[in-house]
C-alpha cells in the first residue's frame, strides 16, 4: 500500500516573501492558507510553492473545503484531483460531497479517523483519508488507523522523513505535491494557469510525485546523486544511501515483485506491466535494476562494448518547432548557442577523413531539416564520403530526414532508402523518435512526423536490410503510460523485422530547451527515472533487442558507467564534436577517448571491447588488465 505525504507550510495573510523562501529552501512544496488573494497567490508561486486555499473563489491550485463548497467546486468544472473535502457535518453530507466532487482526499482530525476510513472503504468510493500530523509518532499512528495521506510540517527534516519511512514497515512512502500522484499532465496543462503549471512541473517527476531536492540534472557538470551501493536516490538521508541493493526487501509492491519474478522466468512483461514498472519507487528501483542486471549477464555476460565514431551535425537550421530542441531554436543568450550554420559536403567529407585518421569506424550524420534540403542532398553526402572513404560505415539520417527527403522528391520512403543504400548508407539512427506516443508528441514536437510514420520508415529500412538503432528521449512531459507505449511500439517493430541493433535512452537536457524556459516542461528526469529507463528496457526488450546503451553524452562517463550495473552492456562512442546535446545545455558530449571509455568500463569490473556499428568485434579487441 502507498502512503503519500506533503510537506506543507501553514500560514495566514501576514506571511512574508522571506518566509516563503525559507519554506521552499527547507523542502516545502505547498502552502495551506484559509484566504488567498490574487496578489498572495502570485507571491506564493513566485517562491516555488503551490497554494491550497479554503475559499472557493480564490485563484489557488487546490482547495480544502467543507462538503457543500466541494460540490460547488465540482459544479464549476474543478477536477477532483484539486479538491480535499473537510470531514465536517453529518456523515451523509460528507460522503455525498466526496462522491459528487470526485474528491481525491478526505481531510480529518486524527481523533476522527475511524469515520473517515469507513467512508473511504465504502463500495465505489475512491478517496484517500488525509490527516495533518505533528510528529512521526502521530503519523505512524494515523497510518495504523487507516490514513493513507499525511500533511507534515515543513519543519520536518530528512531525519524525520527517514524515521517515518522506516517506521512504516512494508508501506511504500511517496512524497506528493499539492496535486496527487499520477495527476494527468494534459488536464493540468488545460486547467492550471501558465504560472501554476510551471511551478507544478518544476516540482514533480513523470509520476507526479515530488522530485528529490538535489540540483543534479542530465547535462550538468556534476556527479550524479547515485548512492555508493545501490541505485535509488529517492531519499537523501545516510541510512538510505548506505544500504546495499541486495539487502532491499521491504516496500516493494506485490505487483512489481510478480512482474520481476516472471521476467526472470523468461516471461516478458506486457505493455501494462511495463507501465507499472515505470512507476517503481525507492527500493523498487533497486529491485528492478537487480533483475535487469541478471538478464544482462544471461544475454551479454560481463563484456561491455564501445565504438570509435564521430558525430557530424551538418546544420543547426531547421524549420520544425520541437519544444525540446536547443540546437536550432534555443535562446541566443546561452553562451554555447551557435550561429546558424550549414556545412558544405566537402567539409563533411573532410571531417569524416579526420575521424578515419583517428581510427573511427563510423560517422554518424544528423542535422536539422534545412529549408533548402531535398532527398538528393542526403544521397550526395553518402556518395561523397564513400568516394573518399569506401570502408567507413555511414550511420545517418533519422526517420524524420528520410520522411522529409522522400516528400521533397515526391517519391516513396522505400525508393529514397534504396537510393541511399545503393550510395553506401550503412544504418539509420533511431532518433527523431523522442516519445512514440502521439498524445505527448502533440505538445513536444507538434509538426514532426507521428508514431506510425516513424515506424513506417524503420520497417521499410529493415525490410531492405538496413539495420537501425532505437532511442527514447525522456524527462520532459512524458509519463509512465507514454513510456510504456513507446516500448511497445519498438517491440512490435522488432518482432516483425528484427532490425534494431540497440536501444539508447536519451535523458532530456533542459537548460537550453525552449519548452523548459517557457515553463512548459519538467527540468529533466530524476536519477531514479534515468535508472528505470535503462533497467526496464533490459527487461522489456529481453530476447528482442540485445544491446542497451548508457549514453555518457547526457550523463557523463561516471554516471554512464554506473548504469552498466542496471542492465546496460554498451557505453556508446567517442563522438568527436557532437553538438546537439551541447546546444541544449549539456556540459558533456564533445569527446571521449577510447582509453577513457575503457577506463570507465573497467572501473565497474567489466571487460571492454571495441565494436563496429553492427556490433561486430574490431580485431584485435583491446585488452585492459587493470583500472
Amino acid at each position: 500500500m502507498i502512503i503519500t505525504f506533503c510537506r506543507t507550510m501553514e500560514a495566514d495573510a501576514s506571511v512574508t516573501d522571506d518566509q516563503f523562501a525559507a519554506a521552499h529552501a527547507a523542502g516545502a512544496t505547498t502552502l495551506e492558507i484559509a484566504a488567498c488573494s490574487d496578489d498572495l497567490a502570485a507571491r506564493v508561486l513566485a517562491s516555488g510553492l503551490l497554494a491550497v486555499g479554503g475559499r472557493i473563489d480564490d485563484a489557488v491550485v487546490g482547495w480544502v473545503v467543507d462538503p457543500a463548497d466541494a460540490i460547488r467546486l465540482h459544479e464549476r468544472g474543478i477536477a477532483g484531483d484539486r479538491i480535499t473535502v473537510r470531514h465536517a457535518g453529518p456523515f451523509r453530507e460528507v460522503i455525498d460531497a466526496v462522491v459528487r466532487a470526485y474528491a481525491t482526499w478526505l481531510r480529518v482530525d486524527i481523533d476522527a479517523i475511524a469515520t473517515a476510513v469507513e467512508i473511504a472503504q465504502m463500495p465505489a468510493v475512491d478517496v484517500d483519508v488525509s490527516v495533518v500530523v505533528a510528529d512521526v509518532t502521530e503519523a505512524i499512528a494515523a497510518v495504523s488507523a487507516g490514513a493513507s495521506d499525511l500533511v507534515v510540517p515543513v519543519a520536518w527534516g530528512d531525519g524525520q522523513i527517514a524515521e517515518l519511512r522506516d517506521g512504516l514497515g512494508d508501506y511504500l512512502l511517496i512524497e506528493r505535491t499539492a496535486l496527487p500522484l499520477f495527476a494527468d499532465i494534459d488536464t493540468q496543462r488545460a486547467t492550471l494557469s501558465a504560472t501554476q503549471f510551471r511551478t507544478w512541473s518544476h516540482q514533480t517527476d513523470g509520476s507526479g510525485a515530488a522530485r528529490p531536492r538535489y540540483v543534479w540534472a542530465p547535462g550538468r557538470d556534476m556527479a550524479a546523486p547515485v548512492p555508493p551501493e545501490r541505485f535509488s536516490a529517492e531519499w537523501p538521508d545516510v541510512a538510505w544511501n548506505m544500504r546495499t541493493a541486495p539487502a532491499v526487501r521491504q516496500q516493494i509492491r506485490p505487483e512489481i515483485a510478480g512482474i520481476l519474478e516472471r521476467s526472470l522466468a523468461d516471461q516478458p512483461p506486457t505493455r501494462d506491466e511495463i507501465e507499472v514498472l515505470f512507476g517503481g519507487r525507492g527500493n523498487e528501483v533497486d529491485a528492478i535494476s537487480l533483475v535487469a542486471d541478471e538478464l544482462r549477464v544471461r544475454r551479454c555476460g560481463d563484456e561491455v562494448s564501445f565504438v570509435i565514431n564521430r558525430n557530424i551535425n551538418y546544420t543547426n537550421q531547421c524549420y520544425f518547432k520541437c519544444g525540446f530542441c536547443g540546437f536550432s531554436r534555443g535562446p541566443k543568450s546561452l553562451e554555447f548557442r551557435d550561429d546558424p550554420y550549414l556545412l558544405s559536403i566537402q567539409t563533411i567529407v573532410e571531417r569524416s577523413q579526420e575521424a578515419w585518421d583517428r581510427n573511427a569506424t563510423e560517422v554518424c550524420l544528423v542535422g536539422g531539416i534545412h529549408p533548402t534540403f531535398d532527398g538528393n542532398f542526403y544521397v550526395d553526402i553518402v556518395k561523397a564520403i564513400k568516394a573518399e572513404l569506401p570502408d567507413m560505415h555511414i550511420h545517418a539520417f533519422t526517420p524524420l530526414e528520410i520522411w522529409q527527403g522522400a516528400a521533397t522528391l515526391d517519391i516513396s520512403v522505400r525508393e529514397l532508402l534504396v537510393r541511399l543504400q545503393d550510395a553506401g548508407l550503412g544504418t539509420l539512427p533511431g532518433t527523431a523518435a523522442e516519445i512514440l506516443d502521439d498524445g505527448v508528441r502533440e505538445f513536444l514536437c507538434p509538426d514532426k512526423l507521428r508514431t506510425p510514420e516513424w515506424a513506417h520508415v524503420m520497417i521499410e529500412a529493415h525490410n531492405l536490410g538496413l539495420r537501425a538503432t532505437s532511442t527514447i528521449m525522456h524527462g520532459h512531459i512524458d509519463h509512465p503510460r507514454a513510456l510504456a507505449n513507446h516500448y511497445e511500439v519498438l517491440r512490435q517493430i522488432q518482432r516483425r523485422t528484427g532490425g534494431f541493433t540497440e536501444f539508447v535512452p536519451l535523458p532530456f537536457v533542459h537548460m537550453g530547451a525552449p519548452m523548459y524556459l517557457q515553463g512548459k516542461s519538467r527540468p529533466g528526469p530524476t536519477w531514479d527515472e534515468v535508472v528505470l529507463i535503462h533497467a526496464v528496457a533490459r527487461i522489456a526488450f529481453d530476447g528482442l533487442i540485445p544491446n542497451i546503451q548508457a549514453s555518457w553524452v547526457k550523463l557523463g562517463l561516471d554516471a554512464g558507467a554506473r548504469l552498466l550495473g542496471a542492465g546496460c552492456n554498451d557505453i556508446g562512442g567517442t563522438l568527436m564534436n557532437e553538438s546537439i546535446s551541447r546546444a541544449s545545455g549539456a556540459a558533456h558530449g564533445q569527446l571521449a577517448t577510447p582509453d577513457e571509455l575503457k577506463e570507465a568500463i573497467v572501473s565497474m569490473g567489466r571487460t571492454p571491447y571495441q565494436r563496429t556499428t553492427l556490433y561486430e568485434r574490431v580485431d584485435p579487441a583491446p585488452v585492459v588488465t587493470s583500472a
